[in-house]
């Protein structure tokens, strides 16, 4: 038997339509799907993607069991960060999936070049480039200056 991949933390969120969101997060980001578990009715009970090591797992909504969408809920406090090689290349690709782009591409005080979409599920995506190396203690100095304006 072959061992699950495993992260050490996996988000696990609920949407409207699994089959869906499954070719959209493949499509927006090259996630790999990993498996799904399927209802005869089509309904996905579980799935698992593999974003470059990290593990996303999702299911459609189980209301008897508090597994509500965004949708159903009315909004999503929770943000999903996924560090990417070219943050305007990866937001052009999400975009052309069906995301809606909800900031554009700058350059962070914290060495990072970013930029967000919305999925069409309820759930915000922040797209992280490395550019600098920045330690604590500058990113510190940094957001201080930022605050004082």
């Amino acid at each position: 038997m072959t061992a699950m991949p495993s992260s050490p933390l996996s988000p696990y969120i609920v949407v409207r339509n699994g089959a869906a969101a499954l070719e959209f997060y493949k499509q927006a980001f090259g996630a790999k799907e990993l498996f799904r578990l399927t209802e005869p009715s089509g309904k996905i009970g579980h799935a698992e993607l593999d974003f470059d090591g990290g593990i996303l797992m999702l299911a459609e909504e189980y209301p008897d069991h508090g597994a509500l969408s965004p949708a159903t809920i009315g909004g999503n406090p929770v943000t999903l960060c996924i560090s990417v090689a070219d943050a305007g290349k990866a937001a052009e690709r999400a975009v052309k999936a069906g995301a809606t782009l909800t900031r554009s591409v700058k350059d962070e005080f914290y060495g990072e070049r970013t930029a967000q979409v919305s999925d069409p599920f309820g759930y915000r995506w922040t797209l992280n480039q490395r550019i600098e190396e920045v330690s604590p203690a500058e990113m510190q100095r940094r957001w201080n200056a930022m605050l004082d304006g």
